[in-house]
């Protein structure tokens, strides 16, 4: 017999999510003095108090939450994150804080390749703890999915333990988990980037698909790091393997790398500071989302990405937090207020592109579906039961509070798993 999990009522609004017909526009469908019904894991009717509670009365619930004067949106879903790691980098804020720029601190030891060493020297459960530490803290901020890439390990032995981090969370933590292999992160201080893609491509990616656990596969196409060459390469050979390609593109200089996401139909290309105009249009017509980092944007001071660009072309917008020890937030509130304040996008858009957005980056170009439900990051019928309760009438508080977690529950497929 079907349980009904939870039934939310009452609100002042709730946040259905995106138009049908407007992906990640500007308009959002809402219900005032709204309610949500969840069973079996599953939104089953969303709409007016009156009507929902009529079919689903709240005393009947597992979970009843009376939600009056609070808004109620879908759960965030971060779709790029390095979240699994080791050590404290917070030295190095202080260094750019000083006027050391992220080229400079890698070149004295600092950046990527010092968490790389401490990674390696972390044990499994050391691993999996730190993870698990940073998901808590998500999930009180209201992620209730989140990507999560390797790329500290640069050895197919250490790739393969990050992995395996990332899978032991998505088995044991309520956020959902969806693993990235990204072992093109950076190149070993003893290689060079000619030797160290053979590597990725003939040593990592092989132990990658067998092992089993990571759904796509990343790269970080920049100057100094891979070329638009290599990168198409590394990406190539993992979508041979069963993987799907994403690539870090177009953050410090523009060097192609968003036309090679587009060119091998990417999920998601991320970053994207120095994309034209054309490579929006590229990723508009090949189906990629535009993945949007504000939060690495103010945490290395530069300039922002101009979400307009993507929206006119016509592509699919994202927000994720990009959180890592370089960018040290895992709220995703926090990006939205920063998409809106810096970035200029509506409370509206930038809502529906830390949700639906995210989504949309964690699912396959060619239709075949992905590693989260269809609808997630909504709450229409149908959806998971993924939904947040604001301690605030709107989803505008949201960008509105800008510095304060306005997530008072958080409710993980009908399950309480917050507040």
């Amino acid at each position: 017999m079907p349980e009904l999990d939870a039934v939310i009522y009452d609100a002042a609004e709730i946040v259905v999510g995106p138009e049908p017909s407007g992906g990640d526009s500007k308009s959002l469908q809402r219900y005032e003095d709204a309610a949500v019904a969840i069973v079996d894991g599953v939104v089953e009717s969303v709409g007016t108090s009156e009507a929902v509670i009529a079919d689903f009365p709240p005393e009947n619930a597992t979970t009843a939450i009376d939600a009056a004067g609070k808004s109620v949106i879908p759960g965030f879903v971060d779709s790029h994150t390095h979240a699994v790691f080791a050590g404290d980098r917070s030295d190095e804020y202080a260094a750019r804080l000083r006027g050391a720029d992220y080229q400079e601190i890698l070149a004295e030891g600092g950046g990527i390749l010092r968490t790389v060493r401490a990674v390696r020297d972390a044990s499994d459960d050391q691993l999996l703890a730190n993870l698990q530490a940073e998901l808590d803290v998500a999930l009180e901020h209201g992620s209730t999915t989140v990507e999560v890439k390797s790329g500290y390990g640069l050895d197919t032995e250490s790739e393969l333990r990050l992995l395996e981090a990332i899978d032991r969370a998505d088995r044991s933590h309520p956020v959902d988990v969806v693993a990235t292999f990204m072992g093109a992160h950076a190149i070993p201080d003893d290689e060079d980037a000619a030797g160290y893609t053979e590597r990725v491509i003939d040593d990592q990616l092989p132990a990658v698909a067998e092992q089993g656990i990571a759904t796509f596969c990343d790269v970080f196409c920049e100057e100094d790091v891979f070329t638009p060459a290599q990168s198409r390469r590394v990406l190539t050979a993992g979508r041979d393997h069963g993987l799907v390609p994403k690539i870090h593109a177009e953050e410090f200089a523009h060097t192609g790398g968003a036309r090679v996401g587009a060119d091998v139909s990417a999920a998601s290309a991320d970053h994207l500071l120095q994309a034209t105009e054309d490579d929006a249009e590229a990723l508009a017509d090949a189906g990629v989302v535009a993945t949007l980092l504000p939060a690495a944007a103010f945490s290395l001071d530069t300039d922002y990405a101009d979400p307009a660009t993507f929206e006119s072309a016509g592509a699919t917008v994202a927000l994720a937090s990009d959180f890592n020890p370089n960018c040290h937030s895992q709220s995703m509130g926090f990006t939205v207020a920063l998409a809106c304040s810096k970035m200029k996008m509506t409370p509206e858009s930038a809502l529906a592109a830390a949700t639906h957005g995210g989504a949309a980056a964690l699912t396959h170009t060619d239709g075949a579906g992905g590693p989260v439900p269809a609808k997630t990051g909504t709450l229409r019928p149908g959806a998971p039961g993924d939904a947040l309760v604001l301690d605030a009438p709107s989803h505008v508080h949201v960008p509105y509070s800008f510095g304060v977690n306005r997530v008072e529950t958080v409710l993980k497929g009908g399950d309480r798993v917050h507040g």
